[in-house]
């Protein structure tokens, strides 16, 4: 069938038009490539346009790095290509060709006399451990996207994401048992590490009283906001199995004298009262709009009068990372089967219709990773 050809309605519109005939057209292209003043854009162009291309086989290589340890094994300085053979157990050719493979891609870099150390971005990533832990579980994504237009389409197939995020497929997530939850409650607490310093610079917790963390996981950002303010009583609320977690890893950080752990289901159960600041760290983007509204209101409840609500993740429409937001995001929270990113101007609609005010945006050293909004009841 063929569509109606549509008539631009705007002078957008028609410079869109005659742009992308222009890029259509070889001959453009040719004239382009070779025309000093504009042979650069082409050429990012074109750069830009391999790369997505290429992008499944990039991160390949990353994935393949990080379960070889081989960023591991460079952290303590250069090693030959027969070292990294050996220690990663793969043949020399093949060791050869991810070291190259990793150094076109920043990740490591020559180092003379046929050795190679960690590149920039290699080094940056051993300072996040919980990015590698993320990379791995990222075999779960992989699969659920073998076919991308099954999954747009609503396709019924069982979905590894989905099984793997517990509470997400389950029709009582409370009653989700330890085993269910194991996995992906460490996961959190491990990638929970390269953004609590984050959130916390941009909102100083020690002005408080009583810090309840909702969804808090194993307790990783309850912690470290522990540490940052020692007068601060902590509670958590999560899942009853996530909940026992929570209370083994304030036990180890030495914090069970002022911290409680409370177990239950936001999205069905009240949450506890009395506590005059409310974190919502990466939470609210795993749920659809009703089931957020849900939270949003339960949390308007439990708050002191006065109190803040403090809400920290990725958001949609955020400058420069666009990708992350509609892309990364979209479809990964698309094969959980639950949430969706939101920019930061939906959330301070929906806590106004809410009932909360003054709510404002937060700066944040990472946008990337995480943005806050601090709003008051």
């Amino acid at each position: 069938m063929a569509w109606p050809m549509l008539l631009p309605t705007s002078w957008t519109d028609r410079w869109l038009a005659i742009r992308n005939r222009l890029i259509a057209s070889a001959r453009f292209r040719r004239w382009a490539a070779g025309t000093p003043l504009v042979r650069r854009i082409a050429h990012r162009q074109t750069g830009a346009l391999f790369d997505l291309v290429a992008g499944f086989v990039y991160a390949q290589v990353l994935y393949a790095g990080v379960r070889v340890k081989l960023f591991d094994h460079l952290a303590a300085g250069p090693l030959s290509i027969d070292e990294v053979a050996r220690r990663t157990g793969l043949p020399p050719a093949s060791a050869e060709l991810l070291l190259s493979a990793a150094a076109s891609l920043r990740l490591v870099e020559p180092a003379g006399q046929g050795r190679f150390a960690l590149g920039m971005l290699g080094a940056a990533l051993q300072a996040q451990p919980g990015v590698s832990a993320m990379i791995e579980h990222h075999a779960l994504l992989y699969a659920d996207l073998a076919d991308p237009v099954a999954l747009l389409r609503d396709d019924p197939a069982p979905r590894r994401l989905a099984d793997f995020w517990a509470y997400a497929r389950s029709a009582d997530p409370a009653h989700v048992s330890d085993a269910d939850v194991a996995a992906y409650s460490a996961l959190m607490a491990a990638s929970q590490s390269f953004i609590a310093d984050d959130v916390l610079d941009a909102y100083p917790v020690a002005r408080h009283e009583h810090l309840l963390d909702v969804g808090g996981g194993e307790g990783a950002f309850l912690i470290a906001a522990g540490r940052r303010a020692p007068d601060l009583r902590l509670s958590l609320f999560d899942l009853p199995a996530v909940a026992a977690r929570a209370t083994v890893a304030l036990a180890d950080a030495g914090l069970s004298a002022r911290s409680d752990v409370i177990g239950g289901n936001f999205l069905r159960d009240p949450l506890p009262h009395g506590a005059d600041l409310i974190t919502l760290v990466r939470v609210l983007h795993d749920h659809g709009d009703a089931a957020a509204t849900s939270i949003l209101r339960a949390i308007h409840v439990a708050l002191r009068d006065g109190g803040t609500l403090v809400i920290a993740e990725p958001m949609a429409g955020t400058d420069g990372a666009a990708p992350m937001g509609a892309a990364y995001f979209g479809f990964y929270l698309k094969a959980m089967g639950s949430g969706r990113p939101r920019t930061s101007e939906e959330i301070r609609r929906l806590l106004a219709e809410i009932g909360f005010r003054d709510a404002r945006i937060l700066a944040t050293r990472t946008p990337l990773l995480v943005r806050v909004i601090a709003a008051r009841k």
